[in-house]
């Protein structure tokens, strides 16, 4: 291998070597120099449109754009000499002057990349007013709220959509004082193809994009002492809903979160782990059936909403190949108002269940005409990590104080299989620690599949169970998950059973996370750390296979008998449909 050309420049009087190609902006970051940054997304969005991290060159006439300007040999910058800092806080005035001034009602404040730097820039008073562009709010959809008052045309959320998922729902729009991000013919969120993944929330430094916002449904039924007000929990949001109150990324806090719930109000509190175990049970059982009858191979995955939504509009000629099992939270809603309610007498027409998830979509999920049975909605309200933390402080709980609790019985214990659901590959893992123990006929000592676990947006592996050798694909993020259909469409792929998730990690990276500012993402690898919470998790437990579990046991022997069967089918197993695709 050629060996790497380095570079020596000087940044603020500090001297230092890069490797050839490194922009001025990584360069000074790795001699501990800050940068401001609004556009600059790493990875994704690297084009020099906001201008706020301008430094000057030695040598050069007007300000270079350190996102995208290489380093040079003998380069001297600096980063915040007194003409850099006035053309900053002008450029951000100009940002600000088309901006909505609501920052005390904004579901941002305090966590709003363009507020910090208005604070740090000192800005106090607006210099540019003028006119002002007006756009309409966007609350069709029943996940994604769109206001674009609050956009400062930054691209970020245009660039995850089409670069990182491949989808292309929104993009930038007319010109000049005119221009604005917006979906092909204006039209709603609800009306295009947006999967809704929330990644383009995620990427957005403002308000201009934000979940819709469910707490005021789930309060009114707090209140409500006819109501039963149930709760479960998704895996992913144990190990980030803590970096809401100042704890370390991925930290876990499943038992500060069950006391927090239950401080809340509601009746019972439950794990959606237990779900994950249900899931298990019953896709691991239609896959073995599948791969001995070599029947719509290879199984595919159909517990992340955004992924359902984007085949159906896509790959509806595949959508045989999806498994027919409900995901892990509607599972459990289900088993709640019909096995749950039985068994303790409570009117299942009173039971209100919500759902915590990391998941915008699956607000979308949960309103789907196919998520009832016999007139009752498997999950009445769904709200995302976000809309939690915000409950717990609405309430003046402080948090980081809390007591652990436990999740309530008899449903409350799950499986480290259970928890793994949360990341990439989790499913995958899951669902063969019960295949092969099944296909074996015995309890295997050997069941963690590394293979399918990492960072890769695209994991391939071959796995022997019961002599046969299982060919396996797990693909995270929507980009990737359009490259294994088109593989499978084409008959070139060859696999038995796949996993897809909308978002690019799973669950852990979901549209109802915790969001991280430009500057963390670039620096901190979010996605590891909150994946190591859950592999510790599964590591730390004495049940890590589902079928082992003893509330399955009881489930299946008390009201399923056996997974695939008729009831089972009737609670946990659902279709899906053709959606009409947007033409532009």
């Amino acid at each position: 291998m050629p060996e790497t050309k380095m570079i020596h420049l000087k940044i603020d009087d500090v001297e230092l070597s890069v490797e050839e190609g490194t922009t001025i902006l990584i360069a000074a970051r790795k001699a501990g120099i800050d940068i401001p940054t609004l556009c600059y997304l790493k990875d994704i969005n690297e084009i020099g449109d906001c201008r706020m991290c301008i430094v000057e060159v030695e040598g050069r006439k007007g300000f270079a754009t350190s996102c995208i300007q290489k380093v040079e040999e003998g380069m001297v910058v600096h980063t915040h000499s007194p003409e850099v800092l006035e053309a900053r806080r002008v450029i951000l005035d100009l940002i600000i002057s088309n901006h909505s001034k609501d920052c005390l009602t904004c579901i941002r404040s305090g966590n709003c990349e363009l507020q910090d730097l208005s604070i740090k820039f000192n800005i106090q008073n607006i210099e540019f007013e003028g006119e002002r562009n007006i756009h309409q709010i966007d609350d069709k959809s029943p996940a994604i709220v769109r206001d674009f008052n609050k956009c400062i045309l930054c691209r970020r959320c245009v660039a995850a959509c089409k670069k990182v998922q491949n989808i292309g729902a929104i993009d930038c729009i007319n010109r000049g004082f005119e221009s604005c991000i917006s979906t092909a013919g204006d039209n709603s969120l609800n009306d295009v193809d947006c999967t809704f993944c929330g990644q383009c929330i995620e990427a957005c430094p403002t308000g201009a994009l934000h979940e819709k916002d469910d707490t005021q449904k789930v309060w009114i039924r707090l209140k409500d002492k006819d109501t039963f007000t149930v709760v479960q929990t998704a895996p992913a949001v144990r190990a980030a809903l803590g970096e809401e109150f100042g704890m370390p990324i991925g930290t876990n806090v499943t038992g500060k979160m069950v006391t927090a719930l239950k401080k809340l109000g509601f009746d019972k509190v439950f794990d959606t782990n237990t779900g994950a175990d249900l899931t298990i049970m019953e896709e691991a059982n239609e896959f073995i059936h599948r791969f001995q009858e070599n029947k719509n191979l290879p199984m595919i995955t159909s517990c992340s909403p955004g992924w359902v939504r984007f085949a159906e509009k896509n790959f509806p000629d595949l959508l045989d190949h999806l498994s027919t099992c409900k995901s892990p939270h509607q599972m459990f809603g289900a088993m709640i108002k019909s096995y749950y309610a039985k068994k303790y007498n409570v009117d299942p027409k009173k039971i209100f269940m919500v759902s915590v998830m990391p998941c915008i979509a699956k607000k979308y999920e949960c309103s789907r005409e196919e998520m009832e049975v016999e007139g009752l909605r498997d999950v009445d309200a769904v709200i995302t990590t976000r809309e939690l933390a915000r409950m717990i402080k609405q309430a003046n709980i402080e948090f980081t104080k809390l007591e652990d609790s436990f999740f309530e019985e008899p449903m409350g214990e799950a499986t480290g299989a259970g928890a793994i659901f949360g990341t990439t590959g989790g499913v995958m893992e899951a669902a063969l620690r019960t295949a092969a123990d099944t296909l074996e006929g015995k309890s295997l000592e050997n069941f963690t599949y590394e293979a399918v676990r990492g960072e890769e947006g695209i994991k391939r592996a071959t796995v022997t169970i019961a002599g046969k050798e299982v060919k396996v694909v797990v693909a995270s993020g929507l980009k990737n998950a359009r490259k294994i259909m088109e593989e499978i469409r084409s008959g070139k792929a060859d696999y038995q059973f796949v996993e897809i998730m909308a978002c690019p990690g799973g669950c852990i990276m979901g549209g109802g996370q915790p969001i991280k500012s430009s500057k963390i993402r670039a620096e901190v690898d979010v996605r590891k750390l909150r994946a190591d919470c859950l592999y510790s998790i599964d590591e730390k437990s004495t049940i890590r296979k589902s079928h082992e579990s003893p509330v399955m046991k009881m489930l299946y022997q008390e009201f399923l008998q056996n997974p695939g069967s008729e009831i089972a089918h009737k609670y946990l197993h659902t279709s899906y449909h053709p959606q009409k695709k947007y033409n532009f």
